[in-house]
């Protein structure tokens, strides 16, 4: 090759390596825009409703995260002094407990959060949150007593504010797993009471590796599924973190759970920025399918179901979105 093409060709590599990857990322993106055609639209009927703060001075942030528990009680995870990035300034506690008319009821948390990012009820009815910049993880009751706190540790050094845990999932036999995803790229197991069992995984694009791993959700049968969001994938392990697969066709995959026996994730595409418009789907646990969808507005960093099969995330500032199903 002469001296002058070569050099061009070097001259090229990185504009061209630019170039593939926009290019199959807009492929990807026509593909799960045709998934999503070819899927049924579910039947759940779409419900904003704000909470109604107590006072003037009670500012509510973004919602990072809602559940509900068993009586119909909503908890919210929302975020009103997040540092360097909220607009809003106020009296809210991290955690409001709302009725489903947007009441606040009680709430907890002021000064226990520097970055709110996930809530979750285990199955025997307790609340847990993860701090996506502490790295810590708490356990309440319903009434907010604190029973239990995790320090996750191990936070590299970053310039962001978001250098931790991401989310939680509780295994059948009572173990707890956590996704450490911003800063670091693993999933670690604990105990029921809080103590360190292993930890796995590491940063890369490999069977196994993660890009931010972002949520995590485990089955009755101890499959883990895995929220690799800048990978644009769901991986899935066993209770060891045995690799068992990807499905790698879902777009920019947000967050996962389970709820009704069925499995959920929200999700984007890989083309647009983070937090744009996406979709809340139900997936076939054998064959990764999209057995049915809604649109999810900017409404899928964080998804938890009910028994019911009602969708609870966060929309807006002080805003919640509900997908509620015909009784």
């Amino acid at each position: 090759m002469p001296q002058k093409s070569f050099l061009l060709g070097l001259a090229c590599l990185p504009v061209c390596a630019q170039i593939a990857d926009t290019t199959a990322l807009t492929e990807q993106a026509a593909a799960l825009r045709a998934l999503v055609q070819e899927a049924p639209r579910l039947r759940l009927e779409k419900t904003e409703f704000k909470i109604q703060p107590p006072g003037p001075d009670f500012g509510i942030g973004y919602p990072s995260a809602v559940t509900m528990d068993r009586d119909g009680l909503i908890y919210v995870l929302q975020r009103s002094e997040e540092p360097g990035r909220s607009t809003v300034r106020g009296k809210a506690d991290p955690v409001l407990v709302v009725n489903r008319d947007g009441k606040l009821l009680r709430s907890w948390g002021k000064g226990l959060f520097k970055i709110p990012h996930s809530i979750r009820i285990d199955p025997k009815g307790n609340i847990w949150t993860v701090d996506s910049s502490s790295s810590l993880v708490m356990k309440f009751t319903l009434l907010g007593e604190k029973l239990l706190e995790i320090s996750v540790g191990g936070q590299p050094p970053t310039k962001s504010a978001f250098n931790g845990t991401t989310d939680i999932a509780f295994a059948p036999n009572g173990h707890i797993f956590i996704s450490d995803g911003y800063g670091n790229a693993r999933i670690l197991e604990y105990t029921a009471d809080g103590k360190r069992l292993r930890e796995w995984g590491s940063a890369g694009s490999g069977p196994g590796q993660f890009r931010q791993p972002h949520s995590i959700a485990i089955d009755e049968h101890g499959v883990i599924y895995v929220a690799d969001r800048q990978n644009g994938r769901l991986q899935r392990f066993d209770l060891n973190g045995r690799y068992l697969g990807e499905w790698a066709n879902l777009g920019m995959v947000t967050t996962v759970t389970m709820g009704g026996g069925a499995l959920w994730i929200g999700t984007q595409q890989r083309n647009e920025p983070t937090g744009a418009e996406g979709w809340l789907m139900k997936i076939d646990r054998q064959s990764g399918k999209i057995l049915g969808y809604v649109e999810s507005a900017h409404g899928h960093h964080m998804l938890n179901v009910t028994a019911d099969g009602d969708l609870l995330s966060g929309a807006r500032p002080d805003t919640v979105l509900w997908f509620r199903g015909s009784r």
